[in-house]
């Protein structure tokens, strides 16, 4: 049984968030029947549908306002995240099945900007969960450490242009700190979004980061994920970047078995990014479509891409550069979602030039 402590909070909180002008997700799917049907439901990690939707609850302004504390959420819970989950990932329904994992044929994506007037960088992430761990919110600080650990040693193995040093946050030579900053390769403790979801217990205790030589390819340990796998560079070869993610993600999974669910594909711990839960980006200056920016989100959303300010989410355009990534993350293969962005950023490039 849930206890009379949180059953308090719960109540309060769904109280609170039903009273708000909240355009949240949560808020629109968490009804009164489905909240009284999930209220006294626990996972086998002792996860209650408070610990999914306490950061909803916190901030009414959240855009969907759940996490899932572990893998077993999402079945558990299932009558809340499945609504959300269809609406986010436009119209993957709960009869939907994410298809196998599939990376296609890493040769046939090229240089989308081979001049480099427009591509400033880019980038593809993907992120994984350890099977056998909750999430953030259900981690003791031990897990904390022996996750770490596995992470650490793992990569440690990895060989030819992904072979580096994992630099573990706890202890951190400021030195070696101010420098992973400047790089742009050092994570933060998390937003209030991710603070009120308990995803920053024990900071900085298990948290790390691996880069290799080249400082080209970059794996987060236990920031907002287990793993984020990150493969980015100067310019606009997104074949070189693509292959370079895929023959990691391929070795690190020879050695760390992964959260996957049948029908939603890899796990993690937010539900905007299952599925593949891969996300290819570049930094682009498209300077006269951006004086018209209706026409860059239309052209960007006939190819179902995402534009974000330089810095990601919530963030400005600096210099007239955008970040834009493919928005799709469930319902189709690895490849196809990286196919989606190359289309879309050759066909804006084409636009640029001919305006």
């Amino acid at each position: 049984m849930v206890d009379a402590a949180v059953m308090e909070k719960m109540e309060a909180g769904f109280a609170k968030l039903a009273a708000s002008d909240s355009k949240s997700l949560l808020k629109k799917y968490l009804t009164k029947e489905v909240f009284d049907a999930l209220k006294n439901k626990k996972t086998s990690f002792g996860s209650t549908l408070l610990d999914c939707v306490q950061s909803g609850f916190e901030n009414p302004d959240s855009g969907v306002g759940i996490y899932a504390p572990d893998a077993e959420a999402y079945s558990l819970f299932s009558d809340l995240f499945d609504p959300i989950i269809e609406d986010y990932h436009k119209g993957f329904k709960k009869t939907d099945k994410h298809p196998a994992r599939d990376f296609g044929d890493v040769d046939t994506f090229g240089n989308v900007d081979p001049t480099g007037e427009f591509v400033v960088s880019t980038r593809v992430r993907c992120g994984r969960s350890m099977e056998g761990y909750p999430f953030n919110p259900c981690l003791t600080e031990a897990q904390y450490k022996e996750m770490e650990d596995k992470v650490s040693s793992t990569l440690s193995g990895l060989e030819g242009e992904l072979k580096g040093k994992f630099y573990p946050l706890t202890g951190m030579d400021k030195a070696v700190q101010q420098q992973l900053i400047d790089d742009h390769f050092l994570f933060k403790e998390g937003d209030r979004f991710l603070q009120a979801a308990n995803a920053c217990r024990f900071w900085p205790t298990g948290r790390g980061i691996y880069h290799n030589d080249n400082k080209t390819f970059l794996v987060w340990c236990n920031e907002e994920d287990h793993l984020r796998i990150i493969s980015m560079q100067m310019g606009g070869d997104l074949g070189q970047v693509y292959r370079r993610l895929v023959t990691a993600v391929n070795d690190i999974e020879k050695r760390i078995p992964f959260s996957h669910h049948d029908r939603l594909g890899f796990l993690t711990f937010c539900p905007t990014n299952l599925g593949t839960t891969i996300r290819a980006s570049v930094h682009i200056k498209v300077p006269k479509l951006a004086k018209d920016y209706a026409k860059l989100e239309s052209i960007a959303d006939k190819y179902n891409l995402q534009v974000r300010g330089t810095r990601g989410e919530h963030s400005e355009a600096e210099g007239g550069i955008y970040d834009i990534s493919n928005k799709r993350r469930m319902g189709l293969t690895e490849y196809q979602a990286v196919k989606e962005m190359y289309d879309g950023i050759s066909e804006l490039i084409k636009i640029e030039k001919s305006l």
